[in-house]
């Protein structure tokens, strides 16, 4: 039973990947919504970061590494963390607050190193708030796409268990 919910959890965060290939929106993607999930459903922590961030990788390998991906896998990272906090009760709310708050976390990680490591904005807190304020229109999609993503992916996985019970998860006896 285990294997077949490992199966389709890591199936769901693979498809989630490869839709960054189809042409979107600039940062629409399941990325963030990959990574919650992951920390939410995979039982071993390790499972857990690996999978969404290999998924990302792969991916990666195909649309092409950019400057800035450390920060943006750090990122990923502390929203897999998010996920955990969503291990004991998955409730839409949960999810709901979860998904904005992953898109807050990557908003203001990687628009700060966009600030830091770059030469487009001066090193002031002007310069700073400049960085930020040019980014909003993308926080638009990358909220949109966390929250459109996250309902897919724990909603979608919610009806997997209740229809197919080799997916549920194990209970103890």
């Amino acid at each position: 039973m285990r294997a077949a919910r490992f199966a389709v959890l890591f199936g769901l965060v693979l498809v989630a990947a490869a839709s960054r290939l189809v042409p979107h929106p600039p940062n629409l993607t399941p990325i963030a919504a990959m990574a919650l999930f992951g920390g939410a459903y995979f039982p071993d922590k390790r499972a857990a970061f690996l999978v969404p961030l290999a998924a990302m990788f792969l991916s990666d390998l195909a649309l092409g590494l950019h400057r800035g991906w450390p920060v943006v896998y750090g990122s990923f990272m502390l929203i897999v963390c998010i996920g955990f906090w969503l291990r004991r009760c998955r409730t839409a709310l949960r999810v709901a607050c979860a998904a904005v708050a992953s898109s807050l976390l990557f908003f203001v990680v990687t628009n700060f190193d966009v600030w830091a490591r770059g030469s487009l904005y001066p090193k002031t807190s002007e310069g700073l708030l400049a960085c930020y304020a040019a980014a909003i229109p993308f926080f638009r999609n990358t909220l949109t796409g966390d929250v459109l993503y996250s309902a897919a992916l724990f909603g979608g996985f919610a009806l997997l268990e209740r229809w197919w019970p080799a997916v549920r998860e194990p209970t103890l006896r």
